[in-house]
């Protein structure tokens, strides 16, 4: 997916808010972005996610499915969490079996089975959060774009996003994101960028807290996708991960069928 000389501002007589941006976006890249309050990254995700057209410029390449999780998520509509999320997955074209089947999971997924019958209007901030990230990945989009996404979430359905975005970007899907913390997903990020003055500055990637992780497997066991890994001395595999992803790659280790064993896990200096 590319924006190529892409600008955007709204109404003749307002300033710019972005202008000649150009960004590719690669099959299964994770790109953050960053910038300062009214900088003009809501206003960029929106033209990534399609929710917007750029004033000039194009925007090429978009995946034919996308999942978009705004800034301030629309929670006030007249339907129950499940029927919202059943009806979404049949806008993408899923059969309604499989709409139903997949708003149940991604509600359990995310720790909100218990709200699938309440009316969206009435969940509390944090669950509608949790609605709102359930509805962006229904679909299993190829590009997926997430807008502070984690902010109102518990510190399990946050660690259970951070999986999901491994999980897109393992499956060849694009995630675009923007976090108000910047150890989220540190070190894990293919490319990181920079909204100044409504323009777009690459960050150079520096090398955030690491984790080393020696695990030994069931013999014949592969290790689960997008790890990669050297032999351990006496056995087993060694990992080395950003700090923030090692709390998912742990917990996808434990849970394997059959799962691993942590001999050691290790901070880096």
């Amino acid at each position: 997916m590319n924006l190529t000389g892409v600008g955007r501002r709204y109404g003749r007589r307002r300033p710019w808010v972005l202008r000649g941006i150009t960004l590719e976006l690669p099959r299964g890249a994770l790109v953050r972005l960053e910038g300062g309050n009214g900088g003009g990254k809501s206003t960029l995700l929106r033209l990534v996610a399609g929710i917007e057209a750029p004033t000039e410029g194009r925007v090429g390449g978009r995946p034919p499915r996308t999942g978009y999780v705004p800034e301030r998520f629309p929670a006030a509509l007249p339907l129950t969490a499940a029927d919202y999320l059943t009806h979404l997955g049949r806008v993408h074209g899923l059969p309604r079996a499989e709409a139903v089947r997949r708003a149940a999971d991604r509600l359990e997924r995310f720790g909100a089975a218990a709200y699938a019958r309440t009316p969206m209007a009435e969940l509390s901030k944090g669950s509608s959060q949790k609605v709102a990230v359930a509805q962006a990945l229904l679909a299993e989009p190829g590009l997926l774009v997430l807008d502070e996404a984690w902010t109102g979430l518990d510190a399990s359905a946050r660690a259970e996003l951070d999986r999901a975005v491994v999980e897109r970007t393992a499956a060849g899907g694009t995630v675009v994101f923007v976090d108000h913390d910047p150890r989220r997903l540190a070190g894990v990020a293919d490319a990181h960028h920079r909204l100044a003055g409504g323009a777009l500055v690459p960050v150079s990637a520096a090398a955030g807290p690491r984790v080393r992780i020696h695990a030994v497997g069931p013999p014949g066991c592969a290790l689960p996708p997008d790890l990669a890994a050297s032999p351990a001395p006496g056995g087993g595999v060694l990992l080395t991960v950003g700090a923030e992803r090692s709390d998912v790659v742990l917990h996808d280790l434990l849970t394997a069928r059959p799962p691993w064993h942590i001999r050691a896990v290790e901070e880096l200096p």
